[in-house]
């Protein structure tokens, strides 16, 4: 079949080493890079995320534009994102030029600045056209994150420099009538919305309660605003506002930097003497790599709105009095329900996750089994952890053999209980072989790690994941050899084997997706994780029913799927440029086809880099964003944390529509919970989702009604 077919191509770049681990040694050629394209006729390129292919394309034609000179010029108004000069205004609401000041402390910041708030699921681009700002409504369960952006594009500039000026944005605290609280800072979190390729995707933590951002003219800027609710957070309906405040600005000295601009921009000069200091003696393709690290990122400070305002003018800044900001601010109400339901600590659905040792070790220079090394799994896995999946490690060795590993410490470690332990993990790997070289020969290792866990109450946790899609009749018979190891100390282990089809010399059937329907009776008893691909199953929900249908419960057997470079449009999956709903609606599609797990293959799998702040690269051969799902923090300002991407989020809403949808079934039964599912509007199958976002609070606000306590 053709899907076949071409999944088979696909699963031949990875197995010739698309998705392998990054070697220190290996010296890979730089190629043409994956990109997506923005909107119009005219792409901007993104410093942070480029391809050497795009940057040799825009050097050429800058040459010719130069009559060969290799000055450079400055950007075209238009192409670079400038609006027309200082009296340009957006139309869409029959907003009025303005007559007479743009001096924010003699006008109100609605006559300089269009200011509105948009659902989670929408991606909003830098050309998104201005709506009308209303309140925000929104609906939580506790320990849920909810999550909305809010959008601003000036109507004129009130700066005498390159961007149309700096906003104040300013949260309060969410209260109750009753005097109960969600604190800025702690419940409620602020992040600016960065492009990646062109795509808004990377959120950027910002200061609080207060921060400044420059608006540049002619296009819109997006914050993402976050609401964590507690566990024990009263329920109630919670109010609070944010307000939005034009800054006078007679000059763009430092003063008018905000913070967490001023320390970007220190920390990217500083990175620059980090990456070209420790460059001798070093291979040529690494002094290569290196110089153009620091020209990316001297680039990106050069074309900066806050760096071109720093060194433009002098003068200083004057803040707005207090009470000049409460009358001209822009006020978004906000009003939250936080209700009964509590989403459960533990998932229901196990999603498993990805996280490559090798990366992390390459990009941080971080020796394999260090403490630093250590300290940089142990940060990365109690990041991940709030947004409900379960992170494993894991190293890719010859013909797809997988180490992976949730906890590098041995089992006897405390570190390796207190994982485990962790409410909020729902499964575990358990690593086949020693993370960490010792003395112990393979199978002793095996047998202490087992035994161990075994004793421990999170044992059901655990599981083994050994091969990464066997492909013929020796990697299959490697899995069987390898769980018969396990069950000679572990009975009761459970296995877990990825696939996309048969094995190609001895097929099963007549037909590939034949073949891919019998690989469990080839398994069998030697998995009890049937992980397969939601490529291969397309929109065959005929073929789903079979599969659930065919598992031996008796035998604890479990059905998972997985999204590995496809399904592709109009699939869910979260590559990069797809609509919010579809990421979203990966989890949706989980919970009707009925699989109990899920499992994706890598959540910072881009493009090798030796340098912690240097641009990230998704790999060749992959749609933009396949196994990227966050970024490194140092990419975007000192701080050490991962930076997440909007389909992290939508990942993480995704899960909890999942519990939703199972309060849901526990109280009326799986198919009253399918018909409110379809009734809605919001998931009818692979190709028939919501590309809306109000089904979904129609959904959320039918689950609520329906089980709240009379």
């Amino acid at each position: 079949m053709k899907q076949n077919s071409a999944k088979g191509k696909k699963g031949l770049e990875k197995r010739e080493g698309v998705k392998g681990p990054f070697r220190a040694e290996s010296k890979q050629k730089r190629g043409r890079y994956l990109r997506v394209k923005a909107s119009g006729n005219l792409q901007q390129r993104d410093p942070l995320f480029s391809s050497p292919q795009q940057e040799e394309e825009e050097e050429a034609i800058q040459m010719d534009s130069n009559n060969g000179s290799q000055e450079m010029s400055v950007p075209v108004e238009g192409v670079a994102g400038g609006g027309t000069a200082y009296g340009f205004n957006d139309g869409g609401l029959n907003s009025q030029p303005l007559k007479q000041s743009t001096d924010p402390t003699e006008v109100p910041t609605s006559d300089l600045v269009h200011v509105w708030w948009m659902p989670n699921t929408l991606n909003v681009g830098s050309q998104e056209t201005p709506r009308p700002l209303e309140t925000i409504n929104l609906l939580a369960a506790r320990n849920e994150r909810e999550s909305f952006q809010i959008a601003m594009r000036p109507k004129v500039s009130w700066a005498g420099s390159t961007p149309s000026g700096s906003v104040q944005v300013q949260c309060t605290d969410l209260c109750s009538s009753a005097g109960d609280r969600l604190v800025v800072g702690q419940s409620l979190k602020l992040r600016r919305v960065v492009p990646v390729l062109g795509v808004p995707d990377a959120l950027v933590p910002l200061d609080l309660p207060l921060t400044q951002l420059s608006l540049l003219p002619g296009e819109t800027s997006v914050i993402w605003v976050s609401i964590d609710v507690p566990n024990g957070q009263p329920p109630g309906q919670y109010e609070g506002e944010i307000t939005v405040s034009a800054m006078k600005t007679d000059g763009g000295c430092s003063d008018n930097l905000g913070k967490h601009e001023k320390d970007q921009l220190c920390m990217e000069l500083k990175n620059c003497l980090d990456i070209m200091e420790p460059i001798e003696g070093k291979p040529m393709d690494e002094v290569v790599e290196r110089i153009k690290c620091a020209s990316s990122s001297l680039r990106r400070i050069l074309f900066s709105p806050s760096f071109t305002e720093f060194i433009s003018t002098n003068g200083s800044s004057d803040m707005m009095e207090e009470d000049v900001v409460s009358n001209l601010a822009v006020r978004i109400k906000l009003r939250l329900t936080v209700w009964e339901f509590i989403i459960p600590v533990t998932p229901s659905l196990p999603a498993v996750i990805g996280v490559s040792d090798t990366v992390i070790e390459d990009r941080f220079g971080v020796e394999h089994g260090s403490e630093k090394w250590y300290e940089k799994l142990d940060l990365h896995f109690k990041w991940l952890l709030q947004y409900r999946i379960s992170p494993y490690f894991c190293k890719w060795g010859e013909n797809m053999r997988v180490l992976t590993y949730t906890s590098p410490w041995p089992a006897d470690h405390p570190k390796s209980d207190e994982y485990f332990s962790d409410p909020r993990l729902a499964a575990y790997a358990v690593p086949y072989r020693q993370v960490i070289a010792g003395d112990d020969s393979r199978e002793i290792y095996l047998r202490k790690e087992v035994e161990i866990l075994r004793s421990k109450p999170h044992w059901n946790k655990a599981y083994f994941y050994l091969w990464d899609e066997p492909l013929n009749m020796d990697h299959f018979h490697n899995v069987r050899k390898m769980a018969s190891e396990i069950y000679a100390y572990a009975p009761d282990a459970r296995v877990l084997t990825t696939y996309y089809c048969g094995p190609g010399d001895a097929p099963l059937a007549p037909t590939p997706f034949e073949s891919f329907v019998k690989v469990p009776n080839l398994l069998r008893p030697h998995t009890q994780i049937y992980c397969t691909s939601e490529w291969v199953l397309g929109n065959r929900e005929d073929l789903v029913k079979d599969i659930v249908e065919g598992l031996q419960l008796e035998n604890r057997e479990e059905w998972w799927t997985y999204i590995c470079l496809g399904p592709t449009d109009p699939h869910p999956n979260w590559h990069l440029g797809m609509r919010g709903t579809q990421h979203r609606a990966v989890m949706w599609r989980v919970w009707k086809e009925g699989g109990t797990g899920f499992l994706y293959w890598g959540a910072n799998c881009y493009e090798k880099a030796t340098v912690p702040s240097a641009e990230v690269r998704f790999r060749r051969g992959l749609p933009p964003g396949d196994g990227v799902l966050y970024y490194p923090g140092e990419v975007f300002s000192s701080s050490s944390e991962p930076v997440a991407s909007l389909r992290l989020e939508r990942l993480l809403s995704g899960l909890q529509d999942y519990e939703y949808l199972k309060l849901y079934e526990s109280k009326y039964g799986r198919e009253e919970a399918m018909g409110l599912l379809e009734k809605t509007g919001v998931y009818m199958g692979p190709e028939r989702y919501t590309l809306e976002h109000r089904p979904i609070d129609v959904l959320r606000g039918e689950v609520y009604n329906a089980c709240r306590p009379s």
